[in-house]
């Protein structure tokens, strides 16, 4: 026999997990230019312009018959999707772990949220309701997708191997994404040459996010592969399971400290990521290329931001780390209330503060949270951690959709947001969090 032919198991093994990595990569590559072409940047401001073409004299709009402002409708869609994924979520996850059949339900998590999202070409006229139905399928769609996605990780990559191969796929997301917004900007800007209006050259954009979404989660769906799940793990329903899991963390309050702390700072996080393109547009009177620029700065600082606040937390600890990047979001909202309207330097400027903090105060907070996680309950407490991340992220939304309903004023609508960084600063300064660590059973980091 050839020896130079034969592989060995763990050679075949080693391969295979690699071909499995490389398709995880891409599913991050497919989705996230729904976050970036859709949700920060073009859906906001261009249904905000549908909503209000709808609405009455007073500028309120009244699906169901409930008073609406025009301006606040696109916030409060994005809560309406919140609600919906955290419902749906625990339900997803249960038959998943049932059945040991993630790849179908991954399927289709992501085939509808992209037939939602190619469905936004038709979003015309005063279509507002149509806009509003295919936004909250889209999202809660997406959060979906992306908990099964999630949950692939420790199936495909050792530890020693998973830090890498996480950032890797947060990496291809960001590619994609700025890879995406500059071709939405070449037909934005260029509409006219290409011979189609305004809102065409938006609707192509919203559309193609959908079809990218679509073509190219077929390559993670063809390589990766279902593992059976171990009889244990289907023993609970969905929303027991989860009540299973908090209680089991109620055995560790600090643990449950940080992760409070991190929901409360993450959702004004997420808030400005969802509603800055429409403060941008209806507050500051600032064009759709200016705002495709500002999201492209975005996005690439906010890698050089995540490298720049990994070495801070090497030298100082990621909690005073991400306590400094809490201090810095709260400058940054700050300085975005005096902001001048018309004026697209200054928005670059709070652009590239964004950026800079963006990436890295996330990535040290899932980080750190690992360290707070009890050994052999990795999945169960990621699990949680995605289910309530999503579950409190419709609270900034809402607030800033009240805001600007009460007072007609997206810069007091921005001006709500630090609160959530202020009270997200003070909960997490109060974790120890080496004893934390400590108590989850953990060692304790040299610097932490």
């Amino acid at each position: 026999m050839d020896t130079d032919t034969v592989r060995s198991p763990a050679a075949d093994d080693s391969a295979g997990r690699r071909r499995e990595q490389r398709g995880w990569y891409f599913y991050d590559w497919a989705c996230s230019v729904y976050s970036t072409t859709v949700v920060t940047v073009f859906l906001g401001p261009y249904l905000t312009t549908v909503a209000e073409a709808a609405a009455d004299a007073d500028g309120f709009v009244h699906p169901l018959g409930v008073p609406v402002r025009a301006g606040s409708f696109f916030a409060y869609a994005v809560s309406l999707s919140v609600v919906v994924a955290v419902l749906v979520m625990p339900l997803v996850g249960a038959a998943a772990d049932r059945t040991g059949r993630k790849k179908p339900l991954l399927a289709a998590a992501a085939y509808t949220g992209a037939a939602a999202t190619a469905g936004m070409f038709f979003l015309d006229g005063d279509r507002y309701l149509l806009g509003g139905l295919l936004l909250v399928v889209a999202n809660a769609a997406q959060s979906v997708a992306m908990m099964l996605y999630n949950s692939y990780l420790p199936q495909i990559a050792p530890p020693e191997e998973r830090d890498a191969v996480s950032s890797r796929g947060w990496a291809f997301g960001y590619a994609a994404g700025a890879l995406v917004l500059v071709a939405n900007l070449v037909l934005y800007t260029g509409h006219d040459s290409f011979g189609v209006s305004e809102s065409m050259a938006v609707r192509i954009c919203l559309a193609s996010a959908g079809l990218w979404w679509g073509a190219f989660a077929l390559i993670p769906l063809r390589r990766l592969r279902d593992r059976r799940a171990p009889a244990r793990e289907a023993a609970l329903p969905g929303f027991r399971q989860l009540a299973a899991t908090v209680r089991d963390m109620r055995r560790h309050p600090l643990t449950l400290a940080f992760l409070l702390a991190y929901l409360v700072y993450n959702d004004g996080i997420q808030t400005v990521i969802s509603q800055a393109s429409v403060y941008g547009s209806k507050e500051l009177g600032l064009g759709q290329s200016t705002l495709i620029v500002a999201v492209l700065l975005v996005q690439v600082l906010a890698v050089a931001g995540a490298l720049l606040l990994g070495r801070l937390a090497r030298r100082y600890g990621a909690k005073r780390t991400i306590l400094g990047s809490l201090v810095a979001w709260t400058l940054t909202l700050a300085a975005g209330y005096f902001l001048p309207a018309g004026a697209p330097a200054w928005f670059f400027v709070l652009a590239a503060g964004i950026g800079l903090v963006l990436g890295g105060s996330q990535a040290l907070s899932r980080s750190l949270f690992s360290h707070l996680v009890p050994p052999g309950k990795e999945a169960e407490y990621f699990s949680a951690y995605e289910i309530s991340d999503r579950g409190l992220s419709w609270l900034g939304p809402l607030l800033f959709g009240l805001t600007y309903q009460l007072t007609g004023s997206y810069r007091d609508a921005i001006l709500s947001l630090v609160g959530f960084f202020v009270l997200g600063f003070v909960l997490l300064a109060r974790v120890p969090v080496r004893r934390a660590i400590a108590d989850a059973g953990n060692p304790v980091p040299r610097r932490i």
